[in-house]
């Protein structure tokens, strides 16, 4: 079938995108499902900082590729061997899909999946097969989803049922946002009520990650940025504390203001220098996260002997260390509760069309979390 689909043609254009234009918006094929793959209308889909990345070549991947990975839809079609999702039934996507029998899968760790990871970064879809076309030449998905377009064609394993009462656009937030923010809390950090907790780094992924600790009653929150209209923000969303990060004291300040540091430090900016500032707010005996995505060739050093002294932890976290065919069904819970209220990080509402003017926005800071619709897309 024919589809409309933003296509990153190259990975070394400089900004502003707007101008550069490395993202095409044109028709492409897109194949429909093989065996064990879904045909899904993308419905909405949300411009992340990992898309950025590899824009800018902080993520190298193959080009020409359809982008986009946070994005609920409407399942149109099912391959051989697909039984438990039929037409009409809502989805979100995960960017990593789970083999279900490697290693890490077995173990209990899905994020780490083995075939995710080589055919993710190989531009294909689990299991190896390419469904993107273009003049008859070979088009790459980003991370198996690729959903700045009409339809995709996913592996099942790269699908999480999604209640219908949970809308589709709130839904694709969940797709990355809130599943490595919230879960890097919950799952990576393991925090705990009435402890004191810094999120370094106020994306969307950030944010939301300081949502999930309201959440889990954490009695300081604090919030730890280069821009003060985020730290703003963050107040908004109920932030107990924020500090500038540019601020050349900004680690002697934020250790007074605790007594010596936090117990846990999430950092969620994807550089080198946040990851340090972040080890070094966080208290003797306490857990340093980090689940951004640096640069491959960022390097970070540590005084390991504080490490050992100080009986410290520094703990990676990859899509928050998540199960997700189990942790999204509880974080749809919060929302419904209204722990989650994850809508907020929406700062807005794009066309297709306009996706060199999102990835501007992010890349300056200007948005948070950017949804693109597709009602107007046919």
């Amino acid at each position: 079938m024919k589809i409309k689909a933003a296509v990153l043609e190259r990975s070394d254009a400089q900004p502003p995108y707007v101008d550069s234009r490395p993202i095409v918006v044109q028709e492409v094929d897109l194949d429909g499902p093989g065996r064990d793959e879904v045909l899904v209308k993308i419905v909405a889909a949300g411009v992340c900082h990992s898309d950025l990345s590899v824009i800018n070549g902080t993520r190298p991947r193959p080009v020409p590729m359809v982008l986009g990975h946070e994005a609920a839809g409407i399942v149109k079609e099912v391959g051989a061997g697909v039984s438990d999702l039929v037409p009409g039934d809502h989805v979100l996507c995960v960017f990593v899909p789970s083999c279900g029998h490697c290693g890490p899968c077995a173990g209990g760790r899905p994020a780490l999946c083995e075939p995710a990871a080589r055919d993710n970064t190989a531009g294909v879809l689990l299991g190896g097969t390419q469904r993107l076309s273009r003049g008859g030449k070979p088009v790459a998905h980003q991370v198996g989803v690729s959903a700045f377009a009409q339809y995709a064609t996913m592996s099942r394993r790269s699908l999480i049922p999604v209640d219908k009462d949970i809308p589709l656009d709130v839904a694709a937030l969940f797709s990355c946002a809130v599943l490595t923010g919230v879960g890097a809390v919950i799952n990576t950090a393991d925090v705990r009520p009435g402890s004191s907790v810094a999120i370094v780094g106020l994306g969307g992924v950030g944010l939301a990650a300081l949502l999930g600790a309201l959440a889990v009653g954490a009695g300081r929150v604090i919030a730890v940025d280069r821009d003060e209209s985020k730290l703003a923000f963050a107040r908004e969303l109920g932030a107990t504390d924020t500090f500038l990060a540019s601020d050349p004291d900004v680690v002697a300040q934020i250790r007074d203001a605790t007594g010596g540091g936090v117990d846990y430090a999430v950092e969620l900016a994807g550089a080198a220098p946040a990851l340090e500032l972040a080890y070094s707010i966080t208290t003797r005996g306490g857990t340093t996260v980090t689940g951004g995505l640096p640069h491959p060739d960022a390097r970070f050093a540590l005084p390991a002997l504080g490490l050992v002294a100080e009986e410290r932890t520094l703990k990676g976290s990859y899509i928050g260390s998540c199960v997700p065919t189990r942790d999204i069904p509880r974080m749809f819970e919060m929302y419904r509760r209204g722990v989650l209220p994850v809508e907020k990080l929406v700062t807005g509402r794009l066309p297709l069309s306009d996706i060199n003017l999102a990835m501007d926005r992010l890349r300056t800071g200007e948005a948070i979390r950017q949804i693109i619709h597709f009602e107007d897309e046919e």
